[in-house]
């Protein structure tokens, strides 16, 4: 009988200290984390069971450090110091990214170029803004050029000490890849990263579904992003928009200046591609092979674009205009 009874009481012991074990644990749900860096919007969901201030401080510490080395806006950045000569010596995030533009510089045969930072702020889209009509375009193409620039043993090498370096084509999402790599490394497995419009995400979102991501629908100042022309599901994915219907501006002589401008010709690009977007591994290479398309124009972008995904597996969805509507030309999956 006291065997009997003793043996209740040692489990009754058990099972209060498995509840208090249980109890001590933390719980992991869906958090949804909001804020900025880039200078834009930040939006972070994920299953986790840290606090959404420690996701916070992920984004701060990451938003940090991308500024400090490739703003453009910020005078006492890394790059900003590059491109002023005051140093050579350079950092893995801009040697990172200099690497990979030059592989989308070699794929559209120079319509992708980070060294279009002088033409970009003639036209009046960078820091220092100035106005085309008092700029000879021509003699600012004499040093724009991704084969003017390289990196030699972890210094920048310019061919002419004017060329200047413009990463705001790729960085963004570089950024967010770096904010997923926090996230994995603190064994988060579904969450999804959204800085200004771009995005990486992995498993399932709250509705324990893959991730829905909208492509905008691109009419002329569509600021709200409440107006989209496709919804994508994505899982262990990236996507990347861009468009001229967002940063443009009408000339004195009426004419539309975009800030998609083509380091070839040293102009804004005219074509009817209004938005390219672009699903990788990488949000870095969905962010600057979305500019690269927009960049080459109706013209050439569906024929690199179709090549890409065969030999990368870069899914595209671009939208044209088309007299009053739209025509849209995607990849096989996106047109269902």
């Amino acid at each position: 009988m006291l065997v009997g009874v003793a043996k209740k009481i040692l489990f009754v012991f058990i099972a209060s200290l498995l509840l208090a074990a249980v109890g001590c644990s933390p719980k992991s749900s869906y958090i949804t984390v909001d804020g900025t860096a880039l200078g834009t919007f930040v939006q972070v969901k994920c299953h986790t069971h840290l606090s959404p201030d420690t996701i916070t401080s992920i984004i701060e510490e990451v938003d940090s450090q991308a500024k400090a080395s490739m703003s453009i806006f910020d005078p006492h950045s890394l790059l900003s110091q590059i491109n002023r000569n005051e140093t050579d010596v350079t950092d893995e995030h801009i040697i990172y990214n200099i690497n990979l533009a030059r592989k989308f510089s070699e794929l559209s045969s120079g319509a992708y170029d980070i060294t279009i930072k002088p033409l970009t702020d003639a036209w009046g889209f960078g820091r220092e803004r100035s106005h085309a009509s008092d700029v000879d375009i021509d003699s600012i193409l004499t040093f724009v050029g991704y084969d003017k620039l390289s990196v030699e043993e972890g210094k920048i090498v310019k061919s002419d000490p004017r060329v200047q370096i413009d990463l705001n084509s790729i960085a963004k999402g570089y950024v967010v890849d770096m904010v997923a790599e926090r996230l994995e490394a603190l064994a988060i497995k579904d969450y999804m990263v959204n800085i200004g419009g771009e995005v990486r995400c992995r498993g399932c979102n709250p509705q324990n579904q893959m991730w829905s991501i909208g492509i905008e629908t691109p009419y002329d100042g569509n600021m709200a992003m409440d107006s989209f022309e496709k919804i994508i599901l994505l899982d262990n994915a990236a996507v990347a928009t861009s468009g001229n219907y967002r940063r443009f501006y009408i000339a004195e002589d009426g004419q539309k200046v975009t800030h998609t401008i083509d380091p070839r010709t040293g102009y804004s690009v005219v074509s009817s591609l209004l938005s390219a977007t672009v699903v990788a591994e990488e949000c870095a290479v969905a962010d600057a092979a979305a500019t690269m398309f927009m960049a080459l124009g109706s013209d050439e972008a569906l024929a690199v674009a179709e090549r890409c995904e065969a030999e990368y597996g870069w899914r595209y969805y671009f939208i044209y205009a088309d007299g009053e509507g739209y025509r849209v030309e995607c990849s096989e999956e996106f047109k269902e």
